[in-house]
């Protein structure tokens, strides 16, 4: 799907810019600005798994079943004990959440030692 303003979406974008600076960036400077790159690369791909992302939902599911519009509602609500008596429920919530946010910083976190997911 391409969106409203068409091609190229704000994804492929962000993957041009990653990998200009993956490649040539990287491959001419040494030092600081080729770390520099690097970091500004992983940060471009982060966002580029971000807009594409289609499980967004599972996170939004759990906050629901726990009857919170948004992660800080609920931390708010963890912090004040409002959720003692809620444990395994809390924590398989905070699992989604936080298995999606690691999805997103870290693919393949989760996958068996020396594979990918």
């Amino acid at each position: 799907m391409t969106g409203l303003n068409g091609r190229p979406t704000a994804a492929e974008l962000v993957a041009a810019v990653a990998e200009f600076l993956e490649g040539d960036v990287r491959a001419n400077t040494t030092g600081s600005v080729n770390f520099h790159a690097l970091v500004a690369a992983n940060v471009l791909r982060t966002v580029e798994r971000e807009l594409l992302d289609d499980t967004a939902a599972e996170p939004l599911a759990a906050l629901e079943r726990l009857g919170y519009p948004d992660e800080r509602a609920l931390a708010a609500a963890i912090r004040a004990g409002d959720l003692d008596d809620r444990g395994d429920e809390v924590v398989g919530g905070l699992r989604a959440l936080v298995r999606h946010r690691l999805a997103i910083a870290h693919p393949g976190y989760d996958a068996p030692e020396g594979g990918t997911r």
